[in-house]
């Protein structure tokens, strides 16, 4: 029962990741927060699963940082990634 702890910590960073990562525009408002859901998630797991309890301080740390190394990174990449893609296909159709 405490992963929901992990996942509403990692919905949380995951939304302000997606409000500090640039060009918001380009991605859905819900990525963020799912994805960071997501991955405190699978981190806690991984970590319970490898024996570790809830008296571990690794398990409480994984569930605040694995989120804020991951989330911000992959929101910044894919908001790139899709400008790029963006432009590619204004100059393509040669649209101003």
């Amino acid at each position: 029962m405490q992963i929901l702890l992990a996942l509403i910590v990692g919905a949380a960073i995951g939304t302000a990741a997606h409000f500090l990562a640039s060009d918001r525009a380009t991605r859905g408002t819900a990525l963020g927060p799912v994805l960071g859901a997501l991955v405190a998630g699978a981190a806690w797991m991984i970590l319970t699963w490898s024996g570790l309890g809830l008296d571990s301080v690794w398990l409480w740390l994984s569930a605040f940082l694995v989120p804020a190394v991951v989330v911000y990174p992959v929101l910044s990449l894919l908001a790139r990634s899709r400008t790029t893609h963006d432009a590619r296909e204004r100059a393509r159709l040669k649209i101003g």
